[in-house]
C-alpha cells in the first residue's frame, strides 16, 4: 500500500493538536473543524492509493466529476477566506495606543472559584504591564457572570488588579455583558458616563483581537490593540474558532 510518508505524519501531529485540548476542557467549533479536516487528510495520505483510485473513477463518470469541481471549488474559496482573515487577525495582533488619551477596556474570560482562569490571568497581566507604565490612564474591566462562575468576571478582574497594585480608582466595572459586542457596548456608556478618553485600547487574547476590533468599529470606538501572551497548544483550536466568528459576524452581525 502507497503512503505519502511525511504528509501523514504532518496530518497526524494536526490531529494531535486540535485533539490535545479537550483533555482540558477546550473544545469548539474550532476543534470539530481542526479534526475533521486533519483527521481526513491523515486518512487520505494513508491510504493513498486507494484514494487516488477512487478520484479517477469519480471522475469518469459526469455525476463524480461535478461532484469533484464542486468540492474542489468549495474547498479552495475556504483555503482563500481562511488565508485573507488570518492576514488581517495577524495584523490586529499588537497596535498599542500612540499616547495616553485612551481607556483600556479588558474583555472577560472564564473564572474558575473566584479567581481567573490562565486565558484571563494572562490577559489581567498584559493590562497591569501596560497600566503601571502609563499611570493617568484608566481600565474598564468587562464582564457577566456566568452560570458556573460564583462572582462576575469584572470583579474578578478588579480584585486582582487591586491585588497587583493598581488603585481602585482607576478601575471601573462593567459586570452585565455576556458577549463581546456587549463588553464594547456597554464599556462605551461608561466611558460617556464617566468622560473617560474615546479611544481604547482592547486587552483580549491574540486571535480574538480582530473580530474584537471590527465589533468596536462597528460601534463608533477607535480601538487600539494590546495581546495577552497564549499558550501555542491552545492558539490553532481558538484560530480556527475565531475564522468562523468572522465570517459569521460579518454575515449577521
Amino acid at each position: 500500500m502507497e503512503v505519502k510518508i511525511i504528509p501523514a505524519i504532518i496530518s497526524a501531529i494536526l490531529l494531535g493538536i486540535f485533539i490535545s485540548p479537550s483533555f482540558m476542557g477546550i473544545f469548539n467549533i474550532g476543534s470539530v473543524a481542526g479534526i475533521l479536516v486533519s483527521g481526513s487528510l491523515t486518512g487520505i495520505f494513508v491510504f493513498w492509493k486507494p484514494f487516488t483510485e477512487l478520484v479517477k473513477k469519480m471522475w469518469n463518470k459526469p455525476a463524480g466529476k461535478i461532484f469533484l469541481c464542486i468540492s474542489t471549488t468549495i474547498v479552495s474559496i475556504c483555503i482563500i477566506i481562511a488565508v485573507i482573515i488570518s492576514i488581517f487577525m495577524i495584523k490586529a495582533v499588537n497596535d498599542p495606543p500612540k499616547d495616553e488619551n485612551t481607556t483600556v477596556v479588558v474583555l472577560g474570560c472564564k473564572v474558575k472559584e473566584g479567581r481567573p482562569s490562565l486565558m484571563l490571568k494572562r490577559r489581567l497581566n498584559c493590562a497591569y504591564k501596560y497600566l503601571s507604565e502609563h499611570e493617568s490612564v484608566n481600565v474598564i474591566v468587562s464582564g457577566g457572570q456566568g452560570s458556573d462562575e460564583v462572582i462576575s468576571e469584572a470583579l474578578c478582574m478588579k480584585n486582582y488588579l487591586i491585588e497587583k497594585g493598581i488603585s481602585p480608582e482607576r478601575i471601573f466595572m462593567e459586570d452585565k455583558s455576556v458577549n463581546t459586542y456587549e463588553n464594547l457596548e456597554f464599556s462605551k456608556n461608561i466611558i460617556n458616563r464617566e468622560n473617560l478618553p474615546e479611544k481604547i485600547t482592547l486587552v483580549t487574547d491574540g486571535f480574538h483581537q480582530c473580530r474584537a476590533e471590527m465589533i468596536a468599529k462597528k460601534l463608533d470606538i477607535e480601538p487600539y490593540n494590546i495581546s495577552g501572551y497564549t499558550s501555542w497548544y491552545i492558539i490553532p483550536v481558538y484560530w480556527v474558532r475565531e475564522w468562523f466568528g468572522i465570517v459569521y459576524y460579518y454575515i449577521f452581525g
